[in-house]
């Protein structure tokens, strides 16, 4: 009797190490993930104090990401959207040209930034404890291209995102780029301040919304 007890319970451990074998192995973990963004940029600078939304333009781009494990990725992204402001009712002194001041130009901007999850992100199916949706924070160093400007900029930001299906990620993606440069605007300073670093300086945001695939798995299903 004792030696038939012995024999379930041994039976037992080994369903349950094999169910656990398997419910481990439902879930990949994968390196890299492409996609597509869409969304607006809006300028910060000394045409718009009031908003971070004030004056958005269409945008768009790609985006990339290295993920290091389920809390942290490296995320490389290139945009391109517009920027456009007008100082020309509180320029200082009164005297100077209006038009002058104000601007509608185009941005490039190419960057990399570390990002950290709140939570392990994945599809749930996972030992690791997992979730689909997960918040992130961002920071990183990127560049700037307009016409008159070229700088570097201090990417600073948040994000959502959510695994619809095993490869498959959608989020929303907000970040304010500051800049090194007071020339973005391709205006002169209307208040007479004088710059420093990060002081005075032309900044603007990107708010898009992404679809990336997951590729290039870390470990594969045993095929035996």
């Amino acid at each position: 009797m004792e030696i038939r007890q012995k024999a379930i319970a041994f039976a037992v451990v080994l369903s349950l190490g094999a169910s656990l074998s398997l419910k481990a192995q439902t879930e990949l973990e994968y390196r890299m993930e492409i996609g597509g963004m869409v969304g607006g940029s809006a300028y910060l600078g000394d045409a718009n104090y009031t908003g971070v939304f004030k004056n958005l333009k269409p945008g768009g781009g790609a985006i990339a990401r290295y993920n290091l494990n389920p809390r942290m990725a490296l995320k490389f992204d290139l945009a391109y959207g517009g920027i456009s402001g007008d100082a020309s009712e509180k320029a200082y002194p009164a005297t100077v040209d209006r038009e002058s001041l104000k601007f509608k130009k185009s941005v490039v901007d190419v960057g990399c930034q570390y990002e950290m999850n709140f939570w392990a992100y994945g599809t749930g199916r996972s030992y690791k404890n997992t979730h689909r949706l997960v918040p992130y924070i961002q920071a990183g160093l990127g560049f700037t291209a307009t016409s008159g400007a070229f700088t570097l900029n201090i990417p600073v930001g948040f994000g959502v995102k959510y695994k619809v299906a095993e490869r498959v990620n959608v989020g929303l993606d907000w970040s304010v780029r500051f800049s090194l440069s007071d020339k973005l605007d391709g205006i002169p300073d209307p208040y007479g301040l004088k710059s420093g670093f990060l002081k005075n300086k032309d900044s603007y945001c990107w708010t898009m919304v992404y679809v990336s695939y997951d590729f290039w798995p870390r470990l594969r299903k045993c095929n035996n």
